[in-house]
């Protein structure tokens, strides 16, 4: 079995992408229905492809999301920063778009969302990063755009690459601008890496200290 799609079920197997062409918005809805409050598959839709992705990831994938937002949450409380991170969470742009970041932080924008259930892009600020780890596929940069994330980062074994929006497409970037003080496109897969091999809190402990020196 791929993928189940029934009147009272969606699944995927872990691992599976799935991609369903000439879909429309109430497609993508009624498959996020099915979903419900479940976490995978994680779904995205394009208005311009007319396409739906379904992804399952690994089992490694949980881990390494959740150390990636723990290192950048570290890297945060060295800056006297405060924000507000999401995990899961759908972000949608009526009729246009709908994306499921592993993970996404609100820092700058965060008081325009303090104490909402629920985000209605067309009035709330999307959030300032995204995080996908992906370890089956790449996540299409193109689902994005009318989202209006501005920085955007992935992740795949030992590699981190960022984007940032401008204008109407993402561009990559070898430094972000949110953390400019650390090369945090080699300094975060070290760690993340390190969590996987050692233990995340093994990992979280080394990192601290080096961001302080």
């Amino acid at each position: 079995m791929l993928i189940t799609i029934s009147p009272d079920q969606l699944s995927l197997d872990p691992g599976s992408e799935v991609i369903l062409r000439h879909q429309t918005w109430a497609d993508f809805e009624t498959l996020l229905a099915l979903k419900q409050e479940k976490t995978f598959p994680k779904l995205y839709f394009n208005a311009q492809t007319g396409e739906i992705h379904l992804m399952s990831p690994l089992p490694s994938h949980g881990k390494r999301i959740n150390i990636l937002g723990d290192l950048v949450k570290a890297i945060l409380r060295v800056q006297n920063k405060d924000w507000q991170a999401y995990d899961p969470i759908t972000l949608k742009q009526f009729k246009q778009a709908g994306v499921e970041p592993d993970t996404c932080f609100y820092i700058d924008n965060r008081q325009a969302i303090l104490g909402k259930e629920q985000f209605d892009l067309s009035v709330d600020p999307p959030p300032d990063l995204a995080i996908e780890v992906d370890m089956s596929s790449l996540t299409l940069l193109d689902a994005y755009v009318p989202i209006a994330v501005p920085k955007l980062w992935f992740y795949r074994t030992g590699e981190l690459k960022i984007y940032q929006l401008q204008g109407e497409s993402y561009q990559y970037k070898s430094q972000s601008s949110l953390f400019p003080e650390w090369d945090v496109v080699n300094l975060l897969p070290q760690y993340v890496e390190l969590a996987w091999q050692q233990g995340s809190s093994v990992a979280l402990r080394q990192f601290e200290q080096e961001i302080l020196l």
